[in-house]
């Protein structure tokens, strides 16, 4: 295989003359420019990228853990993800672990390996310990509200919102409050069961265990909500919704049983995407893109910080 040093032989010139036109120096006569590419085409020629990257100390690759690459939320940091990337000549390497951590882990070890620069984690299953072993081996930037100096973090303020929310339907007339998560034991439903206690005991409510729904991520388990509710000899008549798909699931189920929103039944979505505008459903308007654009920066920066996003309530017709 030609190397450097063969080209250089052939062209009749350094290899200091040969690296600088490979790597578009300016300062090379044209004389000498002529002779290398010519070196190169003759030898067919072609760069050894990792012996680039080892030399430079960086691959210009970042990892990106997220469990589903379908979900609208992920979808929309990916996006914001990538749109800085490709500002920034970066590629991007995607994990989808399904929140299985063996496949988090296999995302870590490329950290480790040097085979990617930096690891930006949408959501994990694995600890915090597992983490923060890994952190010497370059930046983890991860979107949660986790304020530790080793880690940079990207943030809705879930419990916040959450609480702010429950006490818009409350005052509405609301009592009898349940709620959808995608996954309970993530961190950010962690934060919104922990508003919705507080909320309960704040307003001296009852806590009621059916009132909330877990697994719920796409549209089509609109119609299991619906179904649960209507097992309940007492549902609630006001729901706060994981994302605006399920709220749209939600809405056309509740039609098509004959239950009115949202005289009967109250729903405030999540995310604002285009079905919420679009079927005129209230909502928390989220920049996810935003959110993806300060991950990428944070995991190419040198300093730790935390950035909490600001959140707005659209509201509309479901409340």
């Amino acid at each position: 295989m030609t190397n450097i040093k063969d080209l250089a032989k052939l062209a009749g010139v350094s290899v200091t003359t040969v690296s600088r036109v490979l790597n578009e120096h300016p300062y090379v006569s044209e004389t000498k420019r002529v002779a290398v590419l010519e070196a190169i085409k003759a030898t067919n020629y072609h760069k050894n990228i990792n012996a680039v990257h080892l030399s430079k100390g960086k691959t210009l690759l970042m990892g990106v853990v997220l469990p589903f690459t379908g979900h609208p939320y992920f979808a929309s940091l990916l996006k914001g993800i990538a749109r800085k990337a490709l500002e920034h000549n970066y590629k991007l390497v995607l994990f989808q672990t399904d929140y299985l951590e063996s496949r988090e882990l296999d995302a870590l070890q490329m950290l480790k390996e040097k085979q990617i620069d930096s690891l930006i984690i949408c959501s994990r299953a694995c600890s915090m310990a597992t983490i923060e072993d890994h952190l010497h081996f370059g930046p983890i930037v991860l979107c949660e509200n986790l304020k530790r100096e080793q880690v940079s973090t990207t943030f809705v303020n879930h419990y916040s919102v959450f609480f702010e929310a429950l006490e818009y339907l409350y005052r509405k007339g609301h009592q009898q409050i349940g709620y959808c998560v995608g996954r309970r034991s993530g961190s950010s439903s962690a934060k919104r069961e922990e508003a919705y206690k507080d909320f309960l005991v704040k307003y001296d409510l009852h806590f009621k265990s059916e009132y909330i729904m877990d697994n719920c991520l796409y549209v089509e388990d609109g119609e299991k909500v619906i179904k649960l509710m209507k097992q309940m000899a007492e549902p609630p008549t006001a729901l706060l919704v994981t994302n605006d798909q399920i709220a749209a699931g939600i809405v056309t189920c509740a039609h098509n049983e004959g239950i009115t929103i949202p005289d009967d039944l109250a729903i405030i979505g999540f995310d604002n995407q285009p079905i919420a505008k679009m079927m005129n459903i209230t909502t928390i308007d989220i920049p996810h893109e935003q959110m993806g654009e300060n991950l990428f920066l944070q995991a190419i920066g040198e300093e730790i910080t935390h950035k909490e996003i600001g959140v707005n309530l659209i509201e509309r017709g479901t409340v």
